[in-house]
């Protein structure tokens, strides 16, 4: 999806792993290694983002890693709780526009992914020591997000 604002749109990103592993795409516009993701649009929660790029981009149905309090609405108020994302940050898209970015980490049940041709040059699935080996010249915030989902991928 387009930017919605002129500086900053709020965007979600899925560190997906899968058998100590993490999926990666490769950017074709910012030509880096990046987790699965993209802009919340104007009629979609955090959530609803999430799941839809998920399966635009791969193909997967993930699991959230979190908890979330099981609550319920009322005629008078309705409520959905949300997951709470595990990470959040502000980056440059590019010199004019930024992204608020909700990381949240997940868990697939295959490893059969399929590549979103027109936005990625590749995806793959990258162990801990691939990920910070210099020949794939992952971006050091996102190897960081890397090492805290596979830990919490395996507390699960």
């Amino acid at each position: 999806m387009a930017h919605i604002h002129e500086k900053i749109d709020f965007v979600v990103n899925a560190f997906i792993v899968y058998q100590d592993k993490v999926l990666l795409i490769h950017h074709k516009k910012l030509k880096t290694w990046l987790p699965i993701g993209g802009h919340i649009e104007l009629d979609e929660d955090p959530e609803e983002a999430l799941h839809r790029e998920v399966m635009e981009e791969c193909g997967l149905k993930v699991k959230i890693i979190g908890v979330k309090p099981k609550l319920e609405s009322t005629k008078a108020f309705k409520y959905k709780p949300l997951f709470v994302p595990n990470y959040m940050d502000i980056h440059n898209y590019n010199d004019r526009h930024q992204h608020i970015a909700l990381h949240y980490f997940a868990v697939a049940k295959t490893n059969k992914v399929k590549l979103a041709a027109n936005e990625h040059n590749e995806i793959r699935w990258f162990n801990l020591t691939e990920v910070k080996d210099p020949k794939w010249k992952v971006l050091p915030a996102i190897q960081f997000y890397v090492s805290k989902a596979l830990k919490a991928a395996n507390r699960v």
